[in-house]
């Protein structure tokens, strides 16, 4: 019984760690590649609600998002997720907008522009 709680302890440790370990990663991310000072507010609070709530995001905002770059993406949206205020959000609905609004804007500013 005794070595079953040491296991228990360990295993929730560890656990925690990983997860101190992601934010501290994310956070790094962010702060190394300078994440929050590539969109513009408008672009961002776009984004954002196309992520976490409904809506679409606007060609020039598209734009924004592919300059802003899939790293710095990920990293934000992941470190928004780690805030206790979108606890009750279901994170593998988020990362899954996520890829599909990152994917969008890539097909969108990588296709060319049709003729006039």
């Amino acid at each position: 019984m005794a070595s079953l709680t040491v296991y228990s302890v360990l295993v929730v440790l560890f656990l925690t760690y990983g997860v101190v370990m992601a934010m501290k990663e994310n956070d790094q991310i962010i702060k190394e590649s300078n994440c929050e000072t590539k969109m513009g507010l408008p672009c961002v609070l776009e984004t954002f609600t196309s992520i976490f709530n409904t809506g679409s995001i606007s060609n020039k905002c598209c734009g924004e998002l592919v300059v802003l770059g899939k790293v710095c993406h990920s990293a934000l949206v992941k470190r928004t997720l780690e805030n206790p205020l979108f606890k009750d959000l279901n994170p593998v609905t988020i990362i899954a907008k996520s890829i599909q609004t990152w994917n969008n804007c890539l097909a969108l500013i990588d296709s060319p522009s049709p003729s006039a």
